[in-house]
């Protein structure tokens, strides 16, 4: 019976090692949320508060600035929603019964002629919109309580996880500079130097992330309100910089900020020319970012293409849920560093050179 040698034991004591901390990993997912979370905006913040720390600015204050700024930035972001229900509400109101009837006197006798009978209850119709958009904030909060009753356990674990990661982040922020150097302190001294390359290139490639995708968010803000504002929609300004900056949430950012133009459009305009400009600029932005900014400004930085992105977006958002998918390119582009290092250790092993 042949023996392992001692770079088989370690192999295999590596393999166990990672095969663990992935069952830990997926058990503890839900738990891991607000930490994993709090970890990934330490991470991306933590230069500014050493910046501010290095100018004498005391550590606490420092991290307090920054953190608020963050917050603000994000609070600001959805408050942009705010001026434009205030006003698509009230046309909703006076709209839908109107595109009910027009529905019926167009739609149903069209689909008579194909054999389909089908007839919109205008009347129910009309009851559903005085009873919901008539219902005053003491109704919107009686109803907000009782889905709160419903699904207590969803909302409990988003009051927790808007709680948890403020704070988490908040004492990341403040240890930094003790944290590193006691991670660092695990590794063994004879794999700190490979462990150490494998680092500053993922911390290259999600500076490059970060740096190219904020470009992205600002050319596609600029590049919404300008033309939606030259299609002439009231709301051009807010449902503009909302699509932009919500690109950094993909797929579903673009999704929630083309419902927002289409339903500006339709109600502002109460034709196809809504419709049609939205489609048109919404379609010319997803083109410009798909075939340019994107892949020149974010995927030529970290190398991954667009089926390794749908399938990251869809494992994280598995894992983790919603927070899954915010972070699951920048992982995804740690995971490639490491999954190119181990393409050259293979391709340099005596397993692929036959020796």
């Amino acid at each position: 019976m042949s023996t392992l040698s001692p770079a088989q034991r370690q192999s295999i004591a590596w393999l166990a090692i990672a095969a663990v901390a992935g069952v830990l990993l997926w058990l503890l997912a839900p738990v891991l949320t607000p930490f994993l979370v709090g970890a990934i905006l330490a991470y991306a913040l933590h230069p500014a508060a050493e910046k501010l720390a290095s100018r004498r600015v005391p550590r606490i204050l420092a991290v307090l600035l920054v953190e608020v700024a963050v917050i603000v930035a994000a609070l600001a972001v959805l408050l942009l929603i705010v001026p434009i229900l205030s006003k698509e509400l009230p046309l909703l109101k006076a709209q839908i019964p109107l595109l009910a009837d027009k529905l019926n006197q167009t739609l149903t006798p069209w689909l008579a002629q194909h054999g389909i009978q089908v007839a919109l209850d205008v009347g129910s119709i009309k009851g559903f919109v005085v009873k919901y958009l008539d219902a005053n904030l003491e109704d919107w909060l009686s109803a907000a309580l009782a889905s709160a009753r419903i699904g207590g356990s969803v909302l409990l674990a988003i009051v927790g996880n808007a709680v948890l990661v403020p704070v988490v982040l908040f004492y990341l922020l403040m240890d930094w500079p003790r944290i590193v150097p006691r991670v660092q302190a695990f590794i063994p001294p004879r794999m700190r130097a490979q462990v150490g390359g494998f680092l500053d290139e993922c911390d290259s490639v999600l500076g490059q992330y970060l740096r190219g995708q904020l470009l992205v968010m600002l050319v596609l803000a600029a590049y919404y309100v300008i033309a939606l504002a030259l299609a002439g929609f009231d709301l051009a300004l807010p449902v503009g910089v909302f699509t932009g900056l919500a690109i950094f949430i993909p797929y579903l950012g673009f999704g929630l900020g083309l419902a927002l133009a289409l339903l500006a459009g339709v109600l502002q305009f109460t034709s196809l020319y809504g419709v049609v400009a939205v489609a048109v600029i919404y379609g010319i932005g997803q083109l410009v970012e798909s075939l340019f900014l994107t892949p020149r400004l974010v995927g030529e930085r970290i190398g991954l293409n667009p089926l390794a992105v749908i399938f990251a977006l869809l494992a994280f958002g598995q894992l983790f849920g919603f927070v899954g998918i915010l972070v699951a390119l920048p992982l995804s582009a740690v995971a490639l560093v490491a999954l190119q290092r181990l393409r050259a250790m293979y391709l340099a092993s005596g397993l692929y050179g036959g020796g």
